[in-house]
């Protein structure tokens, strides 16, 4: 899995490809970190675990991504080292089960991520896996 920060107007985007579903999801949270700041300490910060759901996989992205912003100021972390797995909650919605190393913003240099937009936001299946494209407002 991969990503790629990609220039947009005034805002960021990234581009992240993986294997799988989760896995595009969690390149797309550790292309979101690397939006926030320049270079992330090595293993500083603990773990910490979540989980979201939704009713369409373009919204549990949103979802996932933004209670990425949320938990970074909430614990006061930047969010790296992702992980997710996904499952179907009832046959309605899906959930994404998340799990992200908390470094301590005290020890980056960070800009600060507003939100998570739907502009331009495409997640699509690919022969190799998975590809998402998402829109940062910073």
């Amino acid at each position: 899995m991969s990503y790629e920060l990609r220039d947009h107007t005034a805002d960021v985007a990234v581009e992240a490809t993986g294997p799988t579903l989760a896995a595009v999801f969690a390149a797309a949270g550790d292309g979101m970190a690397a939006a926030m700041c320049e270079e992330v300490p090595g293993e500083t910060g603990e773990r910490f675990d979540f989980e979201v759901e939704a009713e369409s996989r373009e919204a549990l992205l949103f979802d996932y991504l933004d209670q990425l912003i949320y938990e970074r100021d909430v614990r006061a972390v930047l969010p790296v080292d992702n992980e997710a797995e996904i499952r179907d909650a009832d046959g309605e919605k899906l959930v994404v089960a998340g799990s992200a190393r908390g470094v301590p913003l005290a020890e980056v240099t960070a800009r600060e991520i507003k939100a998570v937009t739907y502009s331009e936001m495409e997640l699509v299946e690919t022969d190799e896996g998975w590809r998402a494209y998402v829109v940062l407002d910073v």
